[in-house]
């Protein structure tokens, strides 16, 4: 076996040894109420659907024929004149630059008659390629319904060319009068934007750009200028490290402008240099559930650690066990260890000087320009507004009013500014308070270059019309600058004559084809200084408290730019599994020191206490309490980016962290929590979908058992291929059948690898199963009554530290939950397995058995198996019986218990004319009562066979890898979708690996999807 471990998903497991049953039990929440419905005149009088009939009838098949209905028609109005590039039913793609403040990526865009519908990685740009959820998501934030859609002045709709003639009066008013015109813009690294400034500025010579992020990086920037000698952000590359040590740094997620997953994960490849990953944190964060060892202290006992571990490495020693263990393992690796710090500019300062000592090859030396904020210039930019000294204030996209600290002291401020203008997406406070208005144009609707790090230079440009009247701000300065219809305002002319002096000898269609090229920007970073007394005291003036606060961004929301977009919301939190909140994580030994509840109700719906937070004066009311393993003990968490008032529909979800934030340290002390006696209810997912037991479904091993033990040894085996005692002997579990097996080596069979090893859990695959699917959004109540409609699912699965003896039960095959009490019931010899568990993260969708339970209750056919491998839905033959959810182990198959489309109840994107813009027209949206899960893509691969066909031409392993949305979009290699009867492909090849099993594959079903067991780089003590 991989490892006896024990494996639970929630600590109410621990709690309920026979949890599992009761949500087995509970799995379809509501009985139908046949006699009730039977008894009503009403609806009996009244013209039944086709679901309340079946309902009627109980879903006999005899009713069937009658039970038809007629969809609606929709008319279509063909093109006039078609456009030349367009073919219908064939899409389109571009390559672009997502950039929207925050997250950078270089991108292909998929679109379909002129409409962007899905967002995919640029391969050429390599790991600036990447795609997180957020950028997966970015699509639908072009639909919202919610943006302002109309120029603004004085509250009223107007013409671009009346707030234009407003803008141009007031900025010539501020320049005969002396006074400063702000340019308040997010951080933003276009030459071409900055070049364009400069002109603005030769105008208007009191002009000044100043940056402003809600998330500024201000620590990492300012611990970057010390130690450098330059603002710029190092660039790290884990490929040729074998260890990383983390102090607070979620590197896997908002860390330092960019995600190192794709470097992590390939370092991360099993074998005598895979990379070793510790992790000191007090929140469990994205990285910390990916550690090997993680040490859990709360924000003060970590800064002490890391002071203690610079000592060490510098040579000052320490009698610290934990920094003692770290630093010996740092010493060991020399310049193949990396050490990564956060929350604060002393950490990021101790961390650079460590690596500096060390020669860490894992700093490249090149920059990162993507954060630009400098807080002792917004200060500055405060006092000017304050003192009057500002005329004209142009806000590009920003709004300090939600997001800084002292963000209702600036908003009384800018009474003092004559001309406020907003270029905006939402109806914000910023709109609010401003005179005049433009709304700002989608990313996916301008033209623009980004600079994202030393020598790569990225375009934008449109792949859609703009939807609404909006305008960039590069537009924008063009007019102001030159004047009212001045034939040089048109920025894509002025982007691709700036463009020129940076591509060189490269042409601007051949850079625009590929989306990113090189830069002659050289910027290179080295070691120049750095003030490590200063910095040691900085950590040793954060007062260690009762109780501290780490805030931090979630990978759905960020800081809360796309707080608006409804799949962003509903995805769930990685590790939480929790979604359409924002809640404060609290340990289990600290939620019963503050009797704080995290209960179960009668139909396993998880209600939590919720408290008022209070942080140096500033309290924040009504904050749910989420009861989080692997919380430090003293330490609580909260998440930034949520509770945006006016900002959309979605929006106004959860509380705003901001006012905890001084824009520097992510850590604070000194807070109190007091109960309300009121409870929240929380909407997860991880309790439901229960798998059949729990052991052995997320499988693991410790490295040096995975290299130095056979996988199928006879007696230490961990990854012994199960096999069935028979009359004959043993044989292999998946040579035994009770079905004559067909020939499927003609043409594609496809099948799906996944790698426990490399999921880092992020959910991207998540979103662009979404996106490319039409999963409908169904919003907090039915995720709570656990009706989510997510083909894709990653579980999340704690599992105890310490090994566990292999009980006499289990050896007669009792379901491990029943062990839990035995194991940890009365804490023992052992820590509660709750204080500091492993993580794994596990993708699971339909498995596409070759012998599938589904297939075989149907009692319409209307799931079927495909030669190619594909389990088959035929929505239109399916009546609803739910057989088929009943008799899947994997609990992957959905139901649509209403039509989530074009319904007011689900107020969500499908209900809307714009947000419909996003769907796939080669997906069916589905209806009430049809069942549907994971078609493997199905759209896609047979475009892809079809378009070899027409060329005469074998289908490529890389054409075949790209045809499934989840895979597309892993940035970390963990998901590989070909063709098994591919001898040169790559899953054909993981296929053979010792790692490889499926899931409940005891049972037979013989799925098309395997995993790849997990490997943990530690010594198990």
């Amino acid at each position: 076996m991989a490892s006896n471990k024990i494996q639970f998903r929630s600590i109410h497991e621990l709690k309920d040894p026979a949890l599992n049953n009761k949500l087995a039990q509970k799995e379809f929440q509501e009985e139908i109420p046949v006699e009730d419905f039977l008894g009503d005149a009403e609806q009996n009088g009244s013209s039944t659907s086709r679901r309340d009939f079946l309902k009627i009838l109980g879903f006999s098949t005899a009713a069937v024929t009658l039970a038809a209905c007629e969809a609606p028609v929709i008319k279509t109005i063909p093109y006039v004149v078609k456009p030349h590039d367009i073919i219908p039913g064939v899409p389109n793609y571009y390559a672009s630059t997502y950039f929207d403040g925050f997250d950078f990526a270089s991108v292909l865009v998929k679109t379909r008659e002129g409409r962007p519908i899905k967002i995919d990685p640029n391969p050429a740009a390599g790991d600036l390629g990447t795609t997180n959820a957020r950028a997966q998501a970015s699509v639908l934030s072009l639909y919202d319904n919610d943006k302002v859609k109309q120029p603004k002045l004085d509250g009223k709709d107007e013409t671009f060319d009346k707030v234009d003639s407003f803008i141009l009066k007031g900025l010539a008013d501020a320049s005969a009068a002396g006074k400063k015109i702000v340019l308040l813009s997010h951080s933003f690294p276009s030459p071409t934007f900055k070049k364009l400034f400069a002109e603005f500025k030769a105008k208007y010579p009191t002009a000044e750009l100043v940056t402003y992020d809600a998330y500024p990086h201000s620590a990492a920037l300012d611990a970057a200028q010390e130690v450098f000698g330059q603002r710029a952000l190092p660039v790290y590359d884990l490929k040729g490290s074998e260890l990383v040590v983390s102090f607070q740094a979620d590197f896997l997620g908002d860390y330092n402008g960019a995600s190192l997953e794709t470097s992590f994960a390939a370092a991360r490849k099993p074998g005598p240099n895979m990379l070793r990953h510790i992790q000191v944190e007090s929140n469990m964060s994205l990285t910390g559930a990916n550690a090997d060892s993680r040490y859990r202290l709360k924000p003060s006992a970590v800064n002490k650690t890391l002071v203690e571990v610079y000592n060490a490495i510098v040579g000052g020693g320490t009698s610290d066990k934990t920094a003692t263990e770290i630093a010996t393992e740092l010493k060991a690796k020399g310049s193949k260890a990396v050490v990564l710090a956060d929350g604060s500019k002393g950490a990021q300062v101790l961390a650079h000087l460590i690596n500096q000592k060390l020669g860490s090859v894992a700093f490249t030396g090149k920059a990162n320009f993507l954060k630009e904020f400098d807080k002792a210039r917004y200060q500055e930019f405060l006092g000017w507004v304050n003192a009057g000294q500002v005329g004209v204030l142009i806000a590009n996209n920003v709004d300090p009013i939600y997001s800084h600290p002292k963000g209702e002291d600036f908003k009384k401020s800018l009474a003092k500014v004559a001309c406020v203008v907003a270029v905006a997406d939402k109806k914000n406070e910023m709109y609010k308070a401003a005179k005049a208005v433009i709304p700002v144009a989608n990313w996916l609707e301008s033209w623009g270059d980004i600079e994202p790090q030393t020598g790569v230079y990225s375009l934008m440009q449109p792949t859609i019309q703009k939807i609404y009247k909006s305008r960039q701000i590069e537009e924008s300065l063009l007019v102001w600058k030159n004047g009212k219809n001045n034939a040089a305002n048109n920025y894509y002319d002025y982007l691709k004559g700036s463009a020129a002096s940076i591509l060189g000898a490269t042409s601007f269609n051949k850079a625009l084809y590929n989306g990113i090229t090189t830069s002659n920007n050289a910027t290179a970073l080295s070691y120049s200084g750095g003030n490590a007394a200063q910095a040691i005291a900085e950590l040793g003036n954060f007062k260690a408290s009762e109780l501290e606060l780490v805030l931090y961004t979630k990978p759905s929301m960020g800081d809360g730019t796309q707080a608006n977009n409804p799949w962003l919301q509903e995805l769930p939190d990685p590790i939480t599994r929790m979604s359409w909140d924002n809640y404060l994580t609290i340990s289990p030994k600290d939620a019963e020191k503050f009797a704080i509840d995290n209960d179960l109700n009668a139909r396993m719906q998880l209600d939590g206490s919720i408290v008022n937070l209070t942080v140096n004066g500033v309290t924040i009311k009504d904050v749910p309490v989420f009861v989080q393993p692997g919380q430090a003990e003293g330490s609580v968490g909260l998440a930034l980016g949520y509770g945006k008032k006016d900002s959309g529909t979605t929006a106004d979800t959860g509380v705003n962290a901001y006012p905890l934030f001084d824009g520097t340290n992510l850590t604070v002390s000194g807070v109190k929590i007091e109960k309300t006696g009121e409870d929240h209810e929380f909407a997860g997912i991880q309790l439901q979908n229960t798998l059949m037991g729990r052991y052995e479904i997320a499988k693991e091993v410790p490295l040096a058992e995975f290299i130095n033990v056979a996988f199928d040894d006879e007696h230490k085996g961990w990854n012994k291929p199960l096999e069935y005692h028979t009359i004959s002997g043993a044989l292999p579990a998946r040579k035994i059948d009770l079905w004559d097996a067909f020939d499927d080596t003609d043409g594609p069979h496809f099948n799906l690898s996944i790698d426990l090893n490399s999921c880092t859990g992020c959910g991207a695959c998540i979103i662009a199963c979404q996106a490319e699917n039409n999963v409908p959004v169904v919003g907090k109540e039915e995720i709570r009554m656990s009706r989510d409609m997510y083909w894709l699912r990653i579980d999340r699965y704690y599992s105890s530290r310490q090994k566990v003896e292999v009980y006499e039960g289990l050896k007669e095959g009792m379901a491990v939950p029943e062990l839990y009490g035995t194991a940890f019931g009365d804490g023992g010899a052992l820590n509660h397995p709750a204080d500091n568990p492993d993580v794994i993260f596990q993708p699971v969708m339909c498995q596409h058995c070759n012998h599938a339970p589904c297939e075989t209750v149907c009692p319409v056919a209307a799931t079927s198996h495909g030669k190619q491998g594909q389990n088959h839905m035929a929505y239109n033959r399916c009546i609803g019986t739910r057989y088929c959810a009943n008799n899947c182990p994997y609990k992957v198959r959905r139901f649509n218990w209403f039509t989530y489309n074009l319904n007011d109840k689900f107020d969500f994107n499908m209900n809307n004319d714009l947000g419909r813009m996003v769907l796939n027209p080669d997906v069916v949206v589905r209806t009430r009562g049809v069942m549907e899960k994971c078609s493997m893509c199905i759209q896609e691969t047979q475009a892809t066979i079809l378009a070899a066909k027409r060329e005469n031409r074998k289908v490529t392993d890389h054409e075949f890898k790209n045809s499934c949305a989840c895979a597309a979009a892993c940035s970390t290699g963990a998901m590989t979708f070909g063709d098994m009867n591919d001898k040169e492909s790559e899953v054909r090849e993981l296929y053979s690996s010792n790692r490889r099993y499926y899931l409940l594959e005891e049972i037979g079903t013989k799925p098309n999807v395997f995993y790849h067991t997990k490997v943990r780089n530690r010594v198990e003590k």
